[in-house]
């Protein structure tokens, strides 16, 4: 699982670093695929609930599940959030993150920090003994304390021989409550942070996640083991 963990976490470095004006969301998940089949591993998106692609490429207001087109363009001043996993030898691994394209706006570079630092926060509750209640509202404390909110229709999760397993870790809660953390559990936690309302809407395709008011969205999120020593992140390339 670990080496899932790498695969996935080198493979959104790669498409961090191609993310640039005039792309296009296609060929940066093109590149993605390549780079995590030439691993000996499988894109563990692709086809998963019948999703077309590797990755999931959403831009500024799409939240998650934007499906990656030749005529979606990338921008200068996008921000462009982007989810994807590897399935190595069984095991999966699953990472997301939103990326700048070029200069952006104070707002967007703000909501990033903010998003990406409640990722961390709700790691750091991620403890043998705790409550996913624990990660849950540490996470929501911090994004809300700055003025922004948490998507609560969709949440993280288990992840293990099966991408999407039990228990569901979601970005707003209590303290205390739900399923007790045990090490040798591994979990993504993935805040999901918009600039408005926490209210979003699905397109017509039946993937792409919008906020309702047309605010910002972004998206960060690591595989984390719970370990006898505390949180272990393994999405790190």
């Amino acid at each position: 699982m670990k080496e899932a963990c790498v695969i996935s976490a080198q493979a959104l470095k790669l498409i961090g670093e191609a993310v640039e004006p005039g792309v296009s969301t296609l060929e940066l998940d093109t590149l993605a695929e390549k780079f995590i089949r030439s691993k000996g591993a499988r894109p563990n998106f692709k086809g998963l609930y019948g999703f077309p692609a590797t990755a999931c490429i959403s831009i500024n207001n799409e939240v998650i599940h934007g499906i990656p087109a030749k005529n979606r363009i990338i921008r200068a001043g996008d921000i462009v959030s982007v989810d994807l996993g590897a399935e190595f030898e069984g095991y999966n691994g699953d990472n997301a993150a939103t990326f700048a394209c070029g200069d952006v706006s104070d707002e967007a570079k703000r909501l990033m920090e903010v998003t990406k630092e409640s990722l961390y926060e709700g790691i750091k509750h991620a403890l043998p003994g705790g409550r996913v209640g624990d990660i849950s509202a540490a996470v929501q404390q911090y994004v809300e304390s700055r003025g922004y909110s948490v998507v609560r229709k969709y949440v993280g999760h288990g992840v293990g021989t099966s991408l999407h397993e039990a228990p569901e870790i979601p970005n707003f809660g209590v303290s205390g409550r739900g399923v007790r953390l045990v090490p040798g559990m591994t979990i993504a936690i993935e805040p999901m942070v918009n600039a408005g309302s926490y209210d979003v809407k699905v397109m017509p395709d039946g993937w792409t996640v919008l906020t309702s008011d047309g605010s910002l969205s972004a998206h960060f999120e690591h595989t984390v083991a719970i370990t006898a020593d505390g949180p272990k992140i393994m999405t790190l390339p």
